[in-house]
Formats: C-alpha cells, structure tokens, sequence
C-alpha cells in the first residue's frame, strides 16, 4: 500500500461496497471515518473518494451508511474514538485495544468501574440500561436514564463519549425513532463483541501496546514514539517499550 499526501494511505483497490470497505479497515486495522486536522491516521473517505477535502459528495453518504451496517453486523467495530470522533476498529485488533484500555468488562460491571473513578455517574447509568434493556436507541437510552431534557442531552452526550472513549459501548446500527434522520443505537461492547472481550482478558497491557504501535508503525514507518505516544494517550516510556527500540 503506497503513501498518499500528509497521512493519507493510497488503496490500491476500489472501495464500492462494505465488503470492500471491511477488508480496508481489516488491513490498516485502525482508521477513522473522515479525515482529522492533526490526527495522523487514514480514514475510510479518502481511501472511498481519493480526495484529501472531505465533502458530502457520493462518497460521504456511502461510508455514512456503512458506518451503521458494518458494527451492526460485526465486520467491523465503529465508535466515536480517536478525539471523540468516528472511528473503526478491526475486529482483530479491537481485543488489543479492549486490554489496552483495561476495559475487557463484563456487562455488570458499571459499579465497579464507577466507584474507583473510571466513569462518571451518568456514564454508569447508561452502562445499566444498555445492561437492562440491551441495545437501545438515542431516545429510548435517554428516556431510560431520565436525560430527556436540553441539559439532560449534553450529559447523555459527555457520558456517551467517555464510555465510547474506554470502548465500553459501541455503535450498532440505527433506528428511525422520528421523521428525522435515523438515531444511533448503542450496545455494550461485552455484548456485541463477547468473543474479542474474551480474548483481550489474555492480553496483557503491555502486549497489547506493542500490537498497536507494530500495525501502527507499518503504515507509518517514520512515526516516533512521540507521535505514537500522544495518538494513543501513552507515556512516551510506554510507546518506546512498545517499539522495542
């Protein structure tokens, strides 16, 4: 796979149909929805569309659509992630990252993870009604944890970035709750994942870290630990360890 301009990766196939669209993300491992300012990784739009200046073209409303079909059928894992935006996971990879985290978590565990500070409190309260309800909806999740209201959205909002942010919860699809454009729906990644959840518990941290920063320095060849350590949220220690350097 040949390198692009800035952090872009040139595929060297046609990406016409999620299938396609899987097995790049199956290959790079990691990449987001739409390109980032100052976020060094590939993303899906430029692999689809060759253009470096995101739109919403042809291309855009097809990855748009992908982005709910893939995680709803487990070919890939999608969540708001790298600086709280849209993000894939391989399937292969998201164990490594799950370790990672340190967030291999069984459904019932939200209290753990409240009371020694992982999570806030309205995060765990999402974490139960996914646990109580299943997958749930936009509306119905903020129904069920009593966040209705203008202010109660910008706290469902906030929550639901941490626990994408810890992979704890993952985009599964979409529901047409009203006229609008269809809500997102959200489950545990314990639920929608439970073999990856299974295999991240015998990874450790540390082997985790080197898989990442491996995959991530075959794309990127010339990235330092630095660049390394400040995409993942490493300590520049920890990404050199993983590096073997």
């Amino acid at each position: 796979m040949n390198r692009s301009s800035g952090h872009e990766l040139r595929w060297p196939r046609l990406i016409r149909t999620p299938s396609d669209a899987a097995r790049f993300v199956d290959h790079v491992g990691f990449c987001v929805l739409f390109p980032l300012k100052n976020v060094p990784l590939p993303s899906l739009y430029y692999a689809v569309s060759k253009r470096a200046d995101p739109r919403w073209d042809k291309y855009a409303q097809l990855i748009w659509k992908w982005k709910d079909e893939l995680p709803n059928k487990r070919r890939t894992f999608y969540a708001k992630y790298f600086k709280g935006r849209g993000t894939f996971l391989s399937v292969k990879l998201l164990p490594h990252f799950l370790s990672m985290h340190g967030t291999a978590a069984e459904p019932h565990e939200a209290e753990a993870f409240y009371k020694t500070g992982r999570i806030s409190y309205d995060a765990r309260e999402l974490w139960r009604a996914l646990e109580k309800h299943g997958a749930l909806a936009t509306l119905e999740l903020r129904h069920a944890c009593k966040l209705e209201t203008q202010a109660g959205n910008k706290r469902f909002k906030k929550a639901m970035l941490q626990l994408q942010g810890l992979l704890i919860v993952t985009h599964s699809g979409t529901a047409q709750e009203t006229e609008a454009w269809a809500s997102n729906r959200f489950d545990l990644v314990a639920r929608a994942f439970p073999r990856q959840v299974r295999q991240a518990r015998r990874i450790s941290e540390k082997d985790a870290r080197t898989a990442i920063a491996m995959k991530y320095r075959a794309l990127y060849p010339s990235a330092s630990p630095v660049q390394i350590a400040r995409l993942f949220g490493w300590t520049k220690a920890q990404a050199v360890s993983a590096l073997a350097l």
